[in-house]
């Protein structure tokens, strides 16, 4: 991917994202905790990136748009839905990750 337009990259990349996204709000089985746990990032992470993504180019996205962005509706809206209270082995695994540092 080297040898790549910077432009093709960039559009190449802006896909993948916008497919992960899709994946994931299809997957509303597949909990933040487990992400988290299982990959070391999770939908929130995604927002916070994009959100951060969008200051450093100076457009105005809320941390609201970012998660609805990601979540494919509000945040409180889809954990009302959606999450389901973790597991005390979930929360133990997490625990160990960020002790981690992950």
């Amino acid at each position: 991917m080297t040898d790549l337009e910077a432009r093709v990259r960039t559009e190449l990349e802006a896909a993948v994202f916008r497919r992960l996204v899709a994946h994931l709000q299809t997957r509303t089985d597949v909990q933040n905790i487990d992400l988290m746990n299982l990959a070391g990032f999770c939908r929130n992470c995604l927002s916070n990136w994009l959100k951060a993504a969008a200051d450093e180019t100076g457009v105005a996205l809320t941390k609201d748009e970012s998660r609805e962005a990601v979540y494919g509706m509000p945040y409180d809206a889809w954990k009302a839905k959606h999450q389901t209270e973790a597991s005390a082995a979930q929360q133990a695994g997490f625990a160990a990750n960020q002790a981690k540092g992950h």
